[in-house]
C-alpha cells in the first residue's frame, strides 16, 4: 500500500511540476494558429477545393506545436479535446437523428407532400422572400433554428428545386429566416444565454435586439424581392416540366392529411420545450409507421431508409415504375439516412481537435485580452466585441462559446464605460449566434449543409441577416444610435 501511495503522490507531483513549467503564450504565438487556419482553409478549401477535414487536422497540428512550446503536454491536449467532443455530443446525436428523420419523412411522403402542394402555391419570383418568412415564423414559435431548417427548410429546398430556383440562394434565405427566430424568440437557448452572459435580462435583451434585427430583416427582404423580380434566381423551369414532376409525385405516393403529423409533432415538442432527441425519434417512428401503412414500404426498406437514406425504388405504389422517374425527382427525393451525416460528424470532430488545443494552450484568452486593450471608445468596444465573437466562432465553431467567453470578458468593460448590459448581450447575438452557421467547420454550418445539401460557402452570401446584424451594430457603436446608457437601464 505504501508503494502505491508513493506512486500516486509521485504522479501528483509530476502534474504539479508540469503546470509550473507551463506559461501563457505570447500574442504572436497565439495568433499563429489563427492566421494559419484562415490561410490554409481559404486557399485549401476555398481556392483549391481540398477536403476540409485534413486541413483542419493540419491547423490543429500547428496549434499543437504552439501548445507544446508553452508547456502543455500531449495528455492535457487529448483531455481537452475529449471534453470538447463530450460537450458537442448532443449536437452530433441530433445530427445523426436528423438523417434518420429525413429518410423516414421521405419514405412516408411527408416532405414530398409539402413539396407537392408548396410548388402549386409558391410563386418562384418570391421564393426567397417566402422561404425567409416561413422559417422565421417557425423559428419564433419553436425557438430553434435547427428545427426550423430540418422541417420547413427541407421542404422549401424541395420546392425550390422543383421550380428551378437557385438552391444556394434558397438555402441562404432559409437559414437567415431560421436565425431570425433564434435571435429574438424567448424559447431560444441562445436568446436566453446572451443576457445571462452579459448581465442583462431576457425581455430587455429581446427588445434591444430589434434595433439590429429589424433593419437586417428589411435589408434581407428587399434584396430577396429585388433579385426575384429581376429574375436572377432562376425559376425558369417550364410549366410542362413542373406539371410532369407533380404528376409523378402524385403517382408515387398516397397523399393524405395524416402525413403532416410528424411535422406537427416536431413543432409541438419545440413549443413545449421537450427534449430534442426523444421528440425527433418519436417523429421518426411516426413517419416510419405511416410509410408502412400508407406507402406500402416494407420494413426492410424502411430501416434502410433510416440508415442509408431513402431511394424511390423502395416505393411499391401500384402503377408506379421507379425506372420511369425523372432525374429531377430522383435527385430531389433520394436522400436522408444516418450514414449521410457521418461525414459531417467527422468534420465536427476535426474542428474540436483544433478548438481543444487552442483553449488548453490559452491562445484564445491572450488574443481576446489583446483586442480589449484597443477599445478606446464605445464604437471600439463594440468592434472589439464583434471581433472577439467572430474569432471565437472561427476558432471553436461553437455558438455558446462565441457568446459566453466574450460575454465574460467584456461584461465589466461595458459597465465601466457606463453602457447598459443589453448592449453587450445584443452584440453577442449579432456577432456570435448568427455568424457561426457561416463557418464551414462549425457544428451549425455542418448541420445546415447536411439539411439543405448546399455547401456553407455557397449559401453564406445569401444568408444576409447573418452578417448584416453585426455591421449594423458597428454603425450604432460609432454613431451612438440605439446605444442604451447604464443610467437609463437603472432607471
Amino acid at each position: 500500500m505504501t508503494g502505491r501511495n508513493e506512486g500516486i503522490m509521485s504522479k501528483d507531483m509530476q502534474k504539479t511540476e508540469e503546470k509550473t513549467n507551463r506559461r501563457m503564450p505570447t500574442f504572436t504565438e497565439s495568433v499563429i494558429p489563427i492566421i494559419a487556419m484562415m490561410v490554409i482553409l481559404t486557399v485549401g478549401k476555398g481556392y483549391l477545393g481540398y477536403a476540409t477535414e485534413p486541413l483542419l487536422l493540419l491547423v490543429a497540428a500547428i496549434a499543437g506545436l504552439i501548445a507544446y512550446r508553452v508547456g502543455v503536454t500531449w495528455d492535457e491536449m487529448m483531455d481537452e479535446i475529449c471534453q470538447k467532443i463530450a460537450k458537442g455530443m448532443p449536437a452530433i446525436l441530433i445530427l445523426t437523428c436528423v438523417g434518420a428523420l429525413v429518410g423516414t419523412w421521405m419514405a412516408s411522403g411527408t416532405i414530398p407532400m409539402m413539396i407537392y402542394y408548396g410548388v402549386q402555391i409558391v410563386n418562384p419570383t418570391f421564393m426567397l422572400v417566402t422561404a425567409f418568412l416561413i422559417t422565421a415564423v417557425v423559428s419564433i414559435v419553436t425557438g430553434t433554428s435547427w428545427g426550423s431548417v430540418a422541417t420547413m427548410g427541407v421542404a422549401l429546398m424541395g420546392i425550390a428545386s422543383t421550380l428551378g430556383v437557385n438552391l444556394a440562394a434558397t438555402a441562404g434565405a432559409v437559414i437567415a429566416g431560421s436565425y431570425f427566430g433564434d435571435k429574438i424568440s424567448p424559447l431560444s437557448d441562445t436568446t436566453n444565454l446572451a443576457p445571462v452572459a452579459a448581465g442583462s435580462t431576457l425581455y430587455e435583451h429581446i427588445a434591444h435586439m430589434f434595433w439590429t434585427t429589424v433593419p437586417a430583416t428589411i435589408i434581407s427582404l428587399v434584396v430577396y424581392a429585388f433579385v426575384g423580380l429581376k429574375g436572377n434566381i432562376g425559376g425558369d423551369v417550364s410549366s410542362e416540366a413542373v406539371s410532369t414532376m407533380l404528376t409523378q409525385l402524385d403517382g408515387m405516393y398516397n397523399f393524405n392529411i395524416l402525413l403532416i403529423l410528424p411535422v406537427l409533432l416536431i413543432l409541438a415538442g419545440s413549443i413545449f420545450k421537450k427534449p430534442t432527441l426523444p421528440v425527433m425519434m418519436a417523429s421518426t417512428v411516426l413517419a416510419g409507421a405511416e410509410a408502412l401503412i400508407f406507402q406500402n414500404i416494407n420494413l426492410k426498406n424502411l430501416l434502410l431508409a433510416t440508415v442509408k437514406g431513402f431511394k424511390i425504388s423502395m416505393l411499391t405504389t401500384p402503377g408506379f415504375d421507379p425506372a420511369t422517374a425523372a432525374p429531377q425527382i430522383i435527385k430531389l427525393l433520394n436522400r436522408g439516412g444516418m450514414a449521410e451525416i457521418m461525414g459531417t460528424t467527422l468534420l465536427v470532430f476535426c474542428a474540436f481537435c483544433f478548438a481543444g488545443i487552442m483553449s488548453k494552450a490559452g491562445c484564445l484568452e491572450v488574443v481576446l485580452q489583446k483586442i480589449l486593450t484597443f477599445a478606446k471608445s464605445t464604437g471600439d468596444l463594440i468592434a472589439s466585441t464583434v471581433a472577439s465573437c467572430i474569432t471565437m466562432g472561427l476558432c471553436t465553431g461553437n455558438s455558446y462559446l462565441s457568446i459566453l467567453i466574450p460575454g465574460e470578458m467584456f461584461r465589466d468593460a461595458y459597465k465601466a464605460r457606463g453602457l447598459a448590459a443589453k448592449n453587450l448581450s445584443r452584440t453577442l447575438e449579432d456577432a456570435g449566434t448568427v455568424f457561426v452557421p457561416l463557418v464551414p467547420w462549425s457544428a451549425a454550418g455542418a448541420y445546415m449543409t447536411a439539411c439543405t445539401g448546399i455547401e456553407t460557402l455557397d449559401y453564406a452570401p445569401w444568408a444576409i441577416l447573418c452578417y448584416t446584424g453585426f455591421i449594423i451594430a458597428l454603425f450604432y457603436g460609432y454613431t451612438g444610435i440605439g446605444i442604451a446608457k447604464l443610467e437609463d437601464e437603472k432607471k
